[in-house]
């Protein structure tokens, strides 16, 4: 009985823990993808942490079961949503879910009629779930060297080990004889124990104070007014406000202005975080809060991209580079594949590079101009 009610303690204070983590985002009204997957993530904490425990009725799993097996989809769909500032959500991905859950469901009413057919759908989804939790890991760790900004690269790499674990286990689950872990059985008091850790660590994620994304005046150019930064022309990101708090060294940010709009650095191959600190001889964190408080990029990638998109944009303008393909102008602006070039360039300019040189060309034409202007930033 005393492992027993540790047990439910751990439960009811992860309970609690995930429901305030709810209240909390709703009370600062966050609506981004983030915030509403962060508060999926956490009913589904709850409602795991609840199911799993002791005494729970087996006569409810024919529909605990399908909720259960679909939040790995949930984490998956939080971990991109976290990590990756170009996430999207979509139809198809809400589908997924909904598909997971009724298969689930046929599953759990066919245990009683084919168990052997029902066995290998679990193991399939469970299987499924295996590479959910993949994806996220090798999502987290892709994308870990270019995040910019410190508490999330702080957090990502714990957080993320601990809910892999924990999927893993649920999902491990689906190759024994039934699809989860045996309510009170001897793996129950460790499955609470990591949802505790698990909502701690959240939980303090959550109860940080919020980070502004528009806090500071920016002029109709897209740069910061100049009494307050005096630093050349590196491009401040548009989307997004530097802190007026924020104190960031003028003197690397005109070094760094200088590396790209004069020694046109992004244009290497393969160019990281840490090279380009190495050239400027400075600590790798340094630039980092240079880049993301100073400038607003939460990725360094993304920074990169808006010089090589705007010399890609020179380049296709140009009359006298009419015949050179379009794979070329991206390598010689730094990108290493026509892809993401054609992403990127679409994303910033709403076109592809395609249409950009027949419109840019054409207006060229009508109005006689032979030789765009050369500046970036």
């Amino acid at each position: 009985m005393g492992l027993t009610a540790i047990d439910l303690g751990l439960r009811g204070a992860t309970s609690g823990v995930f429901l305030l983590i709810i209240l909390v985002t709703l009370q600062r009204r966050a609506t981004s993808q983030q915030a509403l997957l962060g508060m999926a993530l956490s009913a589904g904490g709850v409602f795991y942490a609840i199911t799993t425990a002791p005494y729970f009725p087996k006569s409810a799993w024919w529909w605990v079961l399908p909720i259960m097996t679909a939040q790995p989809t949930v984490f998956w769909l939080w971990a991109r949503a976290a990590f990756d500032d170009d996430f999207v959500l979509r139809r198809w991905h809400g589908a997924l879910w909904l598909g997971i859950v009724a298969f689930t469901f046929v599953l759990t009413l066919g245990w009683f009629y084919w168990p052997a057919l029902a066995g290998a759908g679990g193991r399939g989804l469970a299987l499924f779930n295996l590479a959910l939790a993949l994806a996220a890991a090798v999502q987290t760790i892709r994308t870990w060297r270019a995040d910019l900004v410190a508490r999330r690269r702080r957090l990502r790499l714990a957080m993320l080990a601990i809910n892999v674990g924990l999927i893993v286990t649920v999902a491990g689950a689906g190759f024994a004889a039934i699809p989860v872990l045996v309510p009170g059985a001897p793996g129950s008091l460790p499955t609470a124990f990591v949802l505790f850790v698990v909502a701690i660590m959240a939980g303090l994620a959550a109860m940080q104070p919020a980070v502004p994304e528009a806090t500071a005046a920016i002029a109709p150019s897209g740069r910061r007014e100049a009494d307050r930064a005096p630093t050349g022309r590196v491009p401040v990101n548009p989307r997004v406000v530097v802190d007026p708090r924020v104190v960031v060294d003028p003197i690397l940010l005109r070094r760094l202005d200088h590396l790209m709009t004069v020694e046109r650095t992004y244009r290497r191959e393969g160019l990281a975080i840490g090279a380009l600190a190495a050239r400027l001889d400075v600590p790798e964190h340094r630039l980092r809060q240079a880049i993301n408080e100073g400038l607003g990029y939460r990725n360094f990638n993304a920074f990169l991209n808006r010089y090589r998109i705007e010399d890609a944009r020179l380049a296709l303008s140009d009359v006298t580079q009419r015949e050179v393909p379009v794979l070329t102008i991206a390598m010689d602006a730094g990108f290493q594949s026509i892809g993401p070039f054609n992403r990127a360039f679409k994303a910033e300019t709403g076109v592809t590079p395609t249409e950009f040189r027949r419109e840019a060309l054409s207006l060229q034409d009508k109005v006689g101009i032979s030789e765009p202007r050369r500046e970036i930033g």
